[in-house]
C-alpha cells in the first residue's frame, strides 16, 4: 500500500469512527491494560506502514472515549468540527514548523489571520498580542508569566536578567475558587502557590469585590489578580468593571481565565457576562473546548506585547526570522511546535461570526433543558445555570455518588463528578455541536432512571 492508499484509508477509518460515536457507548468497557496487551510487543525488524496502522487502530479503538459524539458531558471538552478535524489532518501531513515566517510562512500567516479574528469575536482589544499554546494551562501560564515580567519591571527588577532570587515578592490576590491551573502556573514561574492572597467568594464562585478591595490596600508590593469567565464548576463570572477598577487603581495587573467563558463574548445574548473584561491586562482560553477544534489548542492573550514577548521570546544566532511579521513562537512556550493555527483558522471560518454565537448559545439553552428536566424529576441543581455548566446533587454525598456511577456505566452519557462548597455533585458540561435536544432528554431519561434505581 503506498502514501496515497494509506492516507485514504486512514480518512476513512476516522470518519468511521466519528460516524459510530453518535450512537455507541460514550465511554469504553476496554481497560488500558487491555489495550496495552493488544498493542503487543516492540518488533525486532521493520513493519509495513498499513499493517502499524491496522494494529494501533484494532487495538486503540475498543478504548476510546467518544467526546467526539453529543452526549459527552464531562471536563468542558466540545468534540472537534468537520473542517477543524480535517484541517489537523492537513497540519499533520504538512508537518509545518510554526516557529516563524522563515520555517513556514504559510502557519505564521494562518495564525496571525486567526489571532486576529478571535480578538474580534472575543471583544478583545486588537493590539492585544495572541500566543497559540496547548491549553488553558500553558495560556494561563504564559499570561502570569507576562505579568510577572511587567510588574517587576514596574518595581525596578529585570526578572529575565536577575531571576527571582532577591525580587519584591509578588502577591497575586485569586478568588478562593479559582482553577487548579492558576496554582500550578505560579509554581512554575517561581512564584510559588504562597504568593496567593485567597478572596473570599459567593456562593456561585464570584470573587467578592469588597474583601477584593480590601485586600488590595492591604497587600503591598507587585500585585496580580486573577479573575473568572466562567467557573469551571458553575459557568459564574465576576464582576469585570468593579475588579478590574479596583485592581488597577491600586497599580495591579489584571488576568482573566476565560478558559470556558471567555467564549460568551462571541454571543450578543450572553455578552454582557463578559462586560467589562476588554479592560483586563491578559487573558486566557481553550479552543478545544468550546470552538471545538481538536486538542492542543488555546489562547494566551496580553494588552502588553513588549511584556509577553520578555517573558516567552528567545533569539539565537540561527534562528533568522522575517522582518515586520509576527512570530508565533514569540508569544508561546515552544520553540519546534505543531502549526496549531490552521485547525482554529478552519473552525472559525467553518462557523463564521452568526455560527459561533449559535454555538454557544445553543449549548447553553440545553445545559437549561438538562438542568430543568433533571429538576422535575426530584433533582437539585446546585448552581444557578448561566452558561454550560450544571452541578446535579441527588441527595447526600453517597447517593450522588452511586447514581453518578450507575449513568458512568449505562453508556448513554457521560460526565464526571466534582466537589463544590463541601457537596458533592454531578457535573455536566454542554459544549459540543453535535448536541441536540434528542441528546439531552435522552441522557437526562439515563439520569433520571439511576436516580430513581439508586
Amino acid at each position: 500500500m503506498d502514501l496515497r492508499e494509506l492516507l485514504a484509508a486512514t480518512a476513512a477509518s476516522v470518519a468511521g469512527y466519528r460516524e459510530r460515536a453518535a450512537e455507541g457507548p460514550v465511554f469504553p468497557e476496554t481497560s488500558p491494560e487491555s489495550v496495552r496487551d493488544a498493542l503487543g510487543a516492540l518488533p525486532d525488524g521493520p513493519t509495513p506502514a498499513a499493517e502499524v496502522v491496522d494494529v494501533l487502530t484494532k487495538a486503540a479503538e475498543p478504548g476510546l472515549v467518544a467526546t467526539t459524539g453529543p452526549r459527552y458531558f464531562g471536563f468542558v471538552i466540545g468534540g472537534a468540527l468537520d473542517s477543524a478535524t480535517a484541517a489537523d489532518l492537513l497540519t499533520t501531513g504538512w508537518d509545518q514548523n510554526g516557529f516563524n515566517a522563515i520555517s513556514s510562512p504559510a502557519a505564521a500567516a494562518v495564525e496571525d489571520t486567526a489571532a486576529a479574528w478571535l480578538k474580534d469575536l472575543l471583544g478583545l482589544p486588537a493590539t492585544a498580542s495572541a500566543g497559540f499554546v496547548t491549553g488553558g494551562q500553558a495560556a494561563n501560564t504564559v499570561c502570569l508569566a507576562a505579568a510577572r515580567q511587567h510588574v517587576l519591571a514596574r518595581a525596578g527588577w529585570d526578572v529575565e536578567r536577575d531571576g527571582l532570587a532577591g525580587a519584591p515578592r509578588i502577591r497575586v490576590l485569586a478568588g478562593a475558587d479559582r482553577h487548579a491551573t492558576i496554582d500550578r502556573a505560579l509554581r512554575l514561574l517561581g512564584l510559588g502557590t504562597g504568593a496567593v492572597v485567597p478572596v473570599r467568594t459567593d456562593a456561585q464562585g464570584r470573587t467578592d469585590i469588597g474583601e477584593l478591595t480590601r485586600l488590595l490596600s492591604e497587600v503591598d508590593g507587585p500585585r496580580i489578580v486573577c479573575l473568572q469567565a466562567g467557573d469551571v464548576n458553575t459557568g459564574a463570572f465576576d464582576d469585570f468593571p468593579a475588579a478590574i477598577g479596583a485592581a488597577h487603581a491600586h497599580g495591579a495587573w489584571v488576568h482573566v481565565d476565560g478558559a470556558v467563558g471567555l467564549w460568551a463574548a462571541a454571543s450578543p445574548g450572553l455578552r454582557h457576562l463578559v462586560a467589562g473584561a476588554e479592560a483586563a491586562d491578559s487573558w486566557s482560553t481553550d479552543g478545544h473546548k468550546w470552538l471545538n477544534v481538536p486538542y492542543d489548542s488555546g489562547y494566551a492573550f496580553c494588552a502588553h506585547p513588549d511584556a509577553h514577548a520578555a517573558a516567552t521570546a528567545l533569539t539565537a544566532a540561527y534562528l533568522i526570522g522575517q522582518d515586520g511579521f509576527r512570530a508565533p513562537s514569540a508569544f508561546a512556550l515552544e520553540s519546534s511546535r505543531r502549526a496549531r493555527g490552521f485547525a482554529t483558522w478552519a473552525a472559525l471560518r467553518e462557523l463564521g461570526r452568526s455560527g459561533l454565537a449559535d454555538l454557544v448559545d445553543r449549548c447553553c439553552a440545553l445545559a437549561r433543558r438538562f438542568a430543568t428536566r433533571l429538576e422535575d424529576g426530584g433533582v437539585t441543581i446546585g448552581n444557578d445555570v448561566v452558561l454550560n455548566q450544571v452541578l446535579a446533587a441527588f441527595g447526600d454525598d453517597e447517593r450522588t455518588r452511586r447514581v453518578l456511577a450507575a449513568v458512568q456505566r449505562s453508556g448513554v452519557c457521560w460526565m464526571g463528578g466534582t466537589t463544590w462548597h463541601g457537596r458533592e455533585y454531578m457535573r455536566i458540561s454542554v459544549s459540543s455541536w453535535r448536541t441536540t435536544e434528542t441528546d439531552i432528554d435522552r441522557s437526562a431519561d439515563a439520569v433520571l432512571a439511576a436516580f430513581r434505581a439508586c
